[in-house]
């Protein structure tokens, strides 16, 4: 009579089955199903943390949301009324002609600013890679006491440079032979004194955008500009074939960032002229203030607010979208 072969019986000896290996795999115990609370457990343990960062960031948020549908002047917050008046404050702040005006002048000054900005960051970290080590350290030390400097700080040192009468600028231009320049002012205007103004503001910026850059530079493969050495490729054509490639993705975000910073800007705006001369440099940031803290006109201060977010969110908008693109490797 046959014997009948079972699976158990075909496995050579000293080999464990399936079920053995896995046991010995998980210490010997059989291993078990994810359960809910497995699969729910990071999200707990994360839960904390996201509900302190949304009450730290959506709290002051929804505040100013509703604040901007109120009327909120020192009477009401002294008294502690709250008047609704749905969007009066937004039909107000719109219906002003100097709002749109400022509103153009802040915008143009954004952009004039993140680019001059950006292509200065981007050539000096471009020439810091060509430069003696020593000489490259020297120019980064250098950067860094400029960017450590407080900002208050250099807006004074910057009001002193351009001083009508006690000025260094104005001495060293008529030491040079520029006479017209003894005793001339450099704040008669607003466009003057937002162009001394992004000046400043281009130089706190510099060493970020400098340094950033610069990392993203010497990150560039040197297999890529070998290659490119030996097809024969100019410094320009090595730049637009190798580095740029890499480069523009960094370059999408810290003009992004610069966008962000440079639009809300108010200290260095404020310290030199308050917003003037006669409302000449007055931007939306210190255009908030006025209407806020200057007027107590608070709930018309939050619309103005709300509007900044609204006009950052659509100028970034496309930076953002261009930014996810370059990640996902579309650009």
């Amino acid at each position: 009579m046959t014997a009948v072969k079972t699976t158990t019986d075909a496995v050579p000896a000293g080999v464990p089955t399936p079920p053995a290996r896995r046991r010995a795999a998980t210490g010997g115990a059989p291993r078990r199903r994810a359960g809910a609370l497995d699969r729910a457990l990071p999200h707990l343990l994360l839960a904390p943390a996201v509900i302190g960062i949304l009450w730290l960031i959506g709290f002051p948020v929804l505040s100013v949301l509703f604040t901007s549908f109120r009327k909120l002047d020192l009477g009401e917050l002294v008294r502690g009324e709250i008047v609704w008046t749905g969007l009066d404050n937004y039909a107000e702040v719109l219906g002003d002609s100097e709002f749109w005006t400022i509103t153009l002048r802040t915008v143009v000054f954004t952009a004039v600013v993140v680019g001059v900005s950006v292509l200065a960051g981007l050539l000096i970290a471009l020439l810091m890679k060509q430069l003696h080590p020593v000489v490259r350290i020297v120019l980064q030390i250098a950067m860094l006491l400029a960017w450590a400097m407080p900002q208050l700080a250099a807006t004074t040192v910057y009001q002193w440079m351009f001083d009508q009468q006690f000025g260094i600028l104005n001495k060293t231009l008529v030491k040079i032979g520029f006479e017209s320049f003894a005793g001339y002012s450099w704040f008669t205007t607003g466009t003057s004194t937002l162009s001394v103004i992004g000046l400043l503001i281009v130089w706190q910026a510099i060493p970020f955008l400098a340094f950033s850059l610069y990392a993203g530079v010497i990150g560039v493969p040197k297999d890529l500009y070998e290659a490119a050495g030996i097809d024969g490729a100019s410094p320009v054509q090595t730049f637009r074939a190798v580095t740029w490639p890499e480069l523009k993705p960094l370059l999408l975000m810290v003009t992004f960032l610069s966008m962000l910073w440079d639009f809300k800007v108010f200290t260095q705006v404020w310290v030199f002229k308050q917003g003037g001369p006669d409302g000449g440099s007055t931007t939306l940031p210190v255009l908030q203030y006025l209407k806020g803290i200057s007027q107590s006109h608070f709930g018309v201060a939050a619309a103005v607010s709300v509007l900044m977010v609204l006009i950052l969110g659509a100028l970034t908008f496309q930076y953002v979208r261009r930014l996810i693109r370059s990640q996902e490797g579309v650009l």
